[in-house]
C-alpha cells in the first residue's frame, strides 16, 4: 500500500485526481459505450418497438446495480476511511461484508423479480405492443442479479484500497465481453431483446470472475474471506449509512425513468424510443462527469479520515474546475452532433425528430452538472449520510417527479421533455449550499476536521 498512501497523501493534487479519476472516467466511457451498444443493434433490427421495450426495462435493470452501489459506493467510503484512521483490520471486514452482502441481496431481488414479474411489466408501462419484449428481456436479466450486484459492488470496492486501474480492468473486461456478444446474439442468433440481456449477464460474470481472481491472487489488502465477515462494531452500519443514499439516488433515478416512459407513453410508443436513445446519447455526458468525480471519493474520504483539510480542499477545487471545463466541451460536441448520433442509433424519421429535440433539452444542464456530482461525493466519501441523502432525494425524486407532471400538464409533451434539465439546477443549487455549509464547518473547527 505504500505506492497508494504516497497517492492519498503527498502526490501533487492533479496527479492524485488524475491517477485516481482517469480510470474511472475510462470505466464509464466503457459503460456508456456498452450501453450504447446494446441499443444500437437492437436499434439495427428496424424495429422501434424492441427498442422501447428496453428503454422501458433498463430502469428495472438498474435496481440491480443501484443495490450493487449500496454495498460498492458505501463501502469504498467505510474503507477508505478506515485505511485513513490506519486500521487495515477493519477495512478487510468492510470489503468482506460487502461481498457477501451483495451476493444474498442479489440472489433475493432475482427470486423477487421473477416471482412478481408480471405486476413489474404492468408498473413500467409496456403496452401491448412492447410487454413480450420486455419480459424476455428483464428475465434474463433477473437471472445475472447475483453477479450484477457483485460487480457492480467490487468496481467500486477496489477504488476504495486505491486500485483504480484494477477496478477499470474488471469494467472494462465485462464490458468488452458484453460489446463482443451483442451482435452475435441480437443479429445473428436473431434473439433480439434476449439476445442483448443474455449478452448482459455474461459480461457481468466475467467482471465478477476478475474480481474474485484478484483477491485469490493476493493481490489486495482487502478480503473476500468469510473468516473477516463482520456486520457488528458498526461496519454494517458504516456501509449503508452513505450505501443506502447511493442506491437510493440510483433507484429513484429508475423510478423517475419509469415516471418519464409513464408520461411518455400517453403520447405513443415512438416518444418513448426516442427519449431512450436520447438518454443513452446523453450519457456521455453524464457518466464522464460521475467517473471524475467517484474517482476522487477515496482521496475525499482519505483526507477526511486523516484530518488533512488543506488537501480535502485543494482535491475539491481542482475537480470542479475539471468538472466544468468537460462538462462544457462535452455538451458543445453533443448538441453539434444531435442529428447523427439519434441516426446512428435508428434510422426512423419520426424516432429521429423526437430525439434531436430531446438531445437538446438533456444538454442544457450539461456544463453544470459536474458540480452536483463532485459535491455529493465529497458528501459521501466524508460520509456525511443525512446531506448525502437530501441531495439524493431531491434530483430524482422531490424535483423531477413532481415536475414530470406539472410540466406535462402545463405544456404538454414539451413539458416533459424538459423536466430533467429543470430538476439538475435546483439540485444543483442545494448541492453547492450543503457542500458549503460542511466546508464551514471544517474551518470553525481550526485545523482539524471533526
Amino acid at each position: 500500500m505504500n505506492t497508494n498512501k504516497y497517492l492519498f497523501e503527498e502526490a501533487p493534487v492533479p496527479k492524485a485526481v488524475a491517477t485516481m479519476a482517469i480510470p474511472t472516467m475510462i470505466s464509464m466511457l466503457v459503460v456508456v459505450i456498452y450501453n450504447m451498444a446494446d441499443t444500437f443493434f437492437i436499434g439495427q433490427t428496424g424495429d422501434p418497438m424492441q427498442v422501447a421495450a428496453v428503454s422501458l426495462a433498463t430502469p428495472v435493470f438498474m435496481v440491480f446495480m443501484a443495490l450493487g452501489n449500496l454495498f460498492g459506493i458505501g463501502g469504498s467510503s467505510a474503507i477508505a476511511r478506515a485505511l485513513g484512521e490506519k486500521k487495515p483490520e477493519r477495512a478487510r471486514q468492510i470489503s468482506s461484508f460487502c461481498c457477501y452482502g451483495s451476493l444474498g441481496l442479489g440472489m433475493a431481488m432475482a427470486a423477487a423479480f421473477l416471482i412478481g414479474m408480471d405486476f413489474i411489466l404492468k408498473m413500467i408501462g409496456a403496452s401491448e405492443n412492447t410487454i413480450g419484449f420486455a419480459r424476455e428481456y428483464l428475465n434474463y436479466i433477473s437471472f445475472g442479479g447475483p453477479f450484477i450486484m457483485f460487480g457492480t459492488a467490487f468496481g467500486n470496492i477496489l477504488r476504495g484500497e486505491g486500485a483504480s486501474k484494477e477496478s477499470m480492468a474488471g469494467n472494462l473486461i465485462g464490458t468488452v465481453t458484453n460489446i463482443i456478444l451483442d451482435p452475435i446474439m441480437i443479429l445473428v442468433f436473431g434473439w433480439g431483446v434476449a439476445g442483448a440481456a443474455i449478452a448482459t449477464v455474461i459480461g457481468n460474470i466475467a467482471a465478477s470472475a476478475f474480481y474474485v481472481g484478484y483477491f485469490l491472487k493476493r493481490k489486495s489488502s482487502l478480503s473476500i474471506h468469510f473468516k473477516d465477515f463482520r456486520i457488528k462494531d458498526r461496519i454494517a452500519f458504516s456501509v449503508t449509512a452513505i450505501g443506502i443514499p447511493a442506491s437510493l439516488n440510483n433507484i429513484l433515478m429508475s423510478c423517475a425513468n419509469i415516471i418519464l416512459n409513464l408520461a411518455l407513453t400517453g403520447y405513443g410508443d415512438t416518444p418513448v424510443a426516442a427519449m431512450g436513445v436520447a438518454m443513452k446519447s446523453n450519457m456521455l455526458v453524464v457518466l464522464l462527469q460521475i467517473g471524475l468525480c467517484a474517482g476522487i471519493q477515496p482521496l475525499i474520504g482519505y483526507n477526511y479520515g486523516a484530518k488533512n483539510k488543506k488537501r480535502l480542499m485543494e482535491i475539491f477545487r481542482f475537480t470542479g474546475i475539471c468538472a466544468v471545463s468537460m462538462g462544457t466541451v462535452l455538451t458543445i460536441g453533443m448538441v453539434i452532433a444531435r442529428q447523427f448520433l439519434i441516426q446512428a442509433f435508428i434510422d426512423n424519421p419520426d424516432v429521429i425528430a423526437y430525439g434531436i429535440q430531446m438531445v437538446i433539452a438533456l444538454q442544457l444542464s450539461g456544463p453544470a452538472i459536474g458540480i452536483l456530482f463532485l459535491c455529493i461525493n465529497t458528501i459521501q466519501g466524508m460520509g456525511k449520510a443525512l446531506p448525502s441523502l437530501i441531495l439524493t432525494i431531491c434530483r430524482q425524486g422531490v424535483v423531477f417527479i413532481p415536475s414530470v407532471f406539472v410540466l406535462n400538464k402545463l405544456f404538454a409533451l414539451d413539458g416533459v421533455i424538459y423536466a430533467q434539465p429543470f430538476a439538475d439546477y435546483v439540485s444543483i443549487a442545494l448541492s453547492v449550499v450543503l457542500c458549503l455549509g460542511l466546508f464551514r464547518k471544517i474551518e470553525n473547527n481550526d485545523k482539524n476536521i471533526p
